[in-house]
């Protein structure tokens, strides 16, 4: 389970607005960015498969990794999120980092879980499917549980429902997010870990780059405090997108997916002038 979030201060600087500040913590550093998808690059949605992410967005994306290195860390499945963005000269990590693919990269972890978690998705369908708006989707590294759809009486029945489950697949461990619960492997791996070994394995680990991670949920928090605990000249940024304000490890943040978008541009055109 994360670790708890211990920043109280949730008046985070807004890195579009504030953006010559932004730039001046940067210095003569140069920006790896990782990005969340839902939430982040697309407003969140009734069901995944609607995310769908603006041309113009693409576009900015596509831009911006001609500039620097860019990867894009999602809960969902690996091919999943490939296929929405679009982009085949970017790193991917699916299912919360479980799952990594890139040019010339290629890293699973937890494969020997497979047959847990197939278990533990027959168990979670047959234990929620009398319950209307409830989606249990299975993707190769994880079982997310959406709950935007079902009616507010029976969230806390799908929550108990999948901590009866985990209980009973010790090797499986439960994680949440908006209107979602997970069940995955039960190893010390999240998106904080999945994007420090990006940074060694893309050759990144060094002083001389700025690691930026931009999300907007719990999960996402992971990468926050990885970043944040990076020493000296080596300390990402973390900017989580964010609407009322809310505790965060992040130091930055911005307020929805367009601010998302405009923030990448403006990015782009800082490192075009450099």
């Amino acid at each position: 389970m994360a670790e708890p979030i211990t920043n109280e201060r949730t008046e985070k600087p807004s890195a579009l607005a504030d953006f010559d500040d932004f730039a001046a913590l940067l210095g003569d550093r140069h920006p790896a960015v990782f990005l969340d998808y839902d939430g982040t690059l697309t407003p969140i949605v009734e069901r995944p498969d609607l995310a769908v992410l603006d041309e113009s967005v693409r576009a900015a994306i596509r831009r911006l990794a001609a500039l620097c290195p860019v990867a894009v860390v999602s809960g969902r499945d690996l091919d999943d999120v490939a296929r929405h963005v679009g982009l085949d000269e970017l790193v991917y990590a699916g299912s919360h980092g479980f799952d990594i693919r890139g040019p010339s990269l290629r890293t699973q972890i937890g494969l020997e879980y497979l047959n847990e978690l197939g278990g533990a998705e027959s168990e979670l369908k047959a234990r929620l499917s009398g319950l209307s708006g409830v989606l249990v989707e299975r993707k190769r590294f994880a079982i997310a549980v959406h709950t935007r759809q079902a009616a507010p009486a029976d969230k806390p029945t799908v929550a108990e429902a999948v901590r009866n489950v985990a209980a009973d697949h010790g090797q499986l461990r439960v994680t949440g997010g908006k209107e979602i619960h997970e069940l995955r492997p039960n190893l010390p791996w999240d998106k904080g870990r999945a994007v420090l070994a990006l940074l060694d394995a893309l050759g990144l680990a060094g002083p001389d780059t700025a690691p930026l991670y931009i999300g907007d949920d719990e999960t996402d928090e992971d990468a926050f405090r990885a970043l944040a605990a990076r020493e000296g000249a080596g300390r990402g940024i973390g900017i989580r997108v964010m609407d009322p304000p809310s505790a965060t490890a992040a130091g930055w943040s911005l307020k929805d997916p367009a601010e998302t978008a405009a923030f990448l541009e403006r990015l782009a055109d800082w490192l075009a002038d450099s």
